[in-house]
């Protein structure tokens, strides 16, 4: 009896409270939910008050969240969830330039992801959302909280594109050729936001160029990008093609577009495209990262933040094939260690750096210096 109750305990699914007060979206995410076998909606509420309720009684894993609501706004009752007993709460939000202010305050006050509401105008948008609130699902249950959680089994990820799908591999070449400048390539995905917080604000307005992949909704970016160049020294603005990769300027890639870098002469400039998923992500940093191992090569330092999943892992090793110096944040300062953790596994970074080491770093290989404490 005591081995059954252990495996049962060992195999308990994802709990999942949806608060919405569109009867819609609480059926069509309740399907989706209820499709992954790891899954389980736990109860649905049409506002935060009988979320409250049901909140007393049971305990979610993870909580979906709506920001407009009657009663009480989505806003101010993760304020109160996050001050009185924080679970890990996605934002799910409607894909309009005012939901894409309001996610800001989200996260500053707590929320582990903002996802937009379902597609389900066509089978493959259906397919795609489905995919994200899952994945989503999976990692909010896993993030580090202010509070101790139980870690939760790692998931099974199902079979995903890699950067084939985007660009083709190929033998990378160390040219001799001189460039400008030094660029840094950043990828990151839940917990990211605020890590780019940390690093972009300590960061003076001479460091090198850099470009940012941050798994995030379409929309979303200009405004985090927004919001980032208000606080920071440097220049912070979401990606166009052509843009050129100067230093003291940060490009963060649109969200629901892939990234690329290419050489023009003695610099490097961003390229933006469409395309399938790749690691499950549009835009993907394996898809950055491969970009950078083919166009810059030694001429590059590659970051892999926290994240679940192993989006950009294969990507850093093929940087650091290529000559690039390559960090993996830590996993004490992650929000989630999936993707620093794949990174590490297959021997793609040169270093394990804590969150708070890591402008430093930057600028330490800006001048040629290992920029890491001994």
């Amino acid at each position: 009896m005591a081995n059954s109750s252990f495996h049962s305990a060992k195999n308990r699914k994802i709990r999942v409270l949806i608060v919405d007060d569109s009867a819609t979206v609480r059926q069509c995410l309740s399907e989706i939910i209820a499709s992954d076998p790891n899954l389980e909606v736990m109860a649905t509420a049409s506002d935060p008050y009988v979320a409250a309720e049901r909140i007393r009684k049971e305990i979610p894993d993870v909580m979906f969240l709506d920001i407009q609501m009657p009663r009480m706004d989505g806003l101010t009752f993760l304020r109160k969830i996050m001050a009185q007993r924080p679970i890990p709460v996605v934002i799910c939000s409607t894909l309009t330039e005012e939901g894409s202010a309001a996610f800001l305050q989200a996260l500053e006050a707590g929320a582990v992801d903002v996802i937009t509401k379902p597609r389900v105008d066509t089978a493959h948008a259906l397919s795609e959302s489905r995919t994200m609130i899952c994945d989503v699902a999976h990692a909010a249950a896993q993030a580090r909280l202010p509070r101790h959680r139980r870690a939760l089994e790692p998931v099974k990820v199902e079979p995903k594109l890699t950067a084939d799908a985007i660009l083709p591999s190929s033998r990378f070449r160390r040219t001799a050729t001189a460039v400008s400048n030094q660029i840094v390539c950043i990828g990151a995905s839940t917990g990211g936001t605020e890590a780019l917080r940390v690093i972009l604000t300590a960061l003076p307005a001479n460091c090198p160029g850099i470009v940012v992949v941050q798994h995030m909704p379409e929309k979303f970016t200009a405004a985090f990008a927004k919001r980032l160049d208000g606080i920071c020294a440097v220049r912070v603005k979401e990606a166009e093609t052509g843009d050129l990769i100067l230093p003291g300027q940060v490009l963060i890639a649109p969200g629901n577009q892939h990234m690329l870098i290419e050489r023009v002469g003695g610099n490097f400039r961003s390229v933006i495209k469409g395309g399938p998923q790749v690691s499950r992500h549009r835009p993907s940093v394996d898809v950055l990262f491969r970009s950078a191992a083919q166009q810059a090569g030694p001429n590059a330092l590659g970051i892999l933040l926290t994240g679940m999943g192993d989006d950009g892992a294969n990507g850093l090793l093929e940087m650091k094939t290529a000559g690039a110096q390559t960090v993996a944040q830590d996993e004490e300062s992650c929000v989630v260690f999936g993707m620093p953790k794949e990174a590490i596994e297959r021997g793609a970074a040169d270093r394990v750096v804590g969150l708070d080491r890591i402008a430093h770093v930057i600028m330490g290989a800006a001048v040629g210096q290992s920029g890491c404490a001994s």
